[in-house]
């Protein structure tokens, strides 16, 4: 039986990903508590965005201890899709589709209340997507993709809030309105861990940092250690 602390919200513990004979993800362990926000840094192959999905209950682990929300992911990864809000780093969007229609969606398959639609409104208007809520996506930039990726992992208020690469390609109102996100998230008692490879937004964003290389975890520091030139330098000689 796995053992987790009272306001424990994720609980990972060697964690192992393999796809045929190539790991993935080899040996990560993280935590994070209600109301805290974490950043996962590391280059790209480090492994971030498949632990990311194991949380979101997407991808099964291979060997390990994962529990979110209190819900083991391999026993019961519905409840664990219900208490996640999840931005993926890619995909998630359907083209012909308006960003509206997505939010539509997103409630039905959640069975939210009437309320969500002024709070979707609200979002759409927070991250600069409301004059294009009756617009398909196809059309849209990255970044947009991006902005309204984050609006349907937030929208449902989850336990767990869960960014992969929120900030990629996004301009400086959307990483404005994603931080607010990400505050107003801990300011109700959600966990939020945060993927990115931009280190000064993770440590604006985050009060923790988790560093991944080669698939496992290689330091755990708060962010006020990864501030500054001095974060800088330490942060690269974890990378090297």
């Amino acid at each position: 039986m796995v053992v987790v602390e009272a306001d424990e919200r994720v609980h990972v513990r060697g964690l192992h990903v393999r796809f045929g004979r190539v790991e993935a993800v080899a040996g990560v362990d993280l935590s994070t508590y209600a109301g805290q926000a974490t950043a996962l840094l590391g280059r790209n192959g480090a492994g971030k965005s498949t632990t990311m999905r194991v949380l979101a209950g997407v991808v099964p682990p291979s060997a390990g201890e994962v529990v979110v929300a209190g819900h083991d992911v391999r026993t019961a990864t519905l409840a664990v899709k219900r208490a996640v809000g999840y931005c993926p780093d890619i995909g998630g969007l359907v083209p012909r589709a308006t960003p509206w229609e997505h939010l539509q969606l997103s409630a039905r398959l959640r069975r939210l209340g009437p309320s969500w639609e002024s709070r979707g409104r609200d979002l759409l208007e927070r991250f600069e997507l409301g004059d294009v809520a009756h617009r398909i996506t196809a059309g849209f930039s990255h970044g947009m993709g991006r902005r309204l990726s984050v609006v349907l992992a937030v929208l449902h208020e989850p336990e767990v809030l869960l960014l992969d690469e929120p900030f990629d390609g996004v301009d400086p109102i959307g990483v404005e309105a994603t931080m607010d996100a990400i505050a107003d998230a801990r300011a109700r008692g959600a966990a939020v861990l945060v993927s990115t490879h931009l280190r000064e937004l993770a440590v604006q964003a985050c009060g923790s940092v988790s560093v991944l290389r080669g698939g496992a975890r290689v330091a755990s520091m708060t962010a006020e250690e990864m501030r500054g030139e001095e974060g800088a330098r330490a942060y690269r000689g974890l990378l090297d």
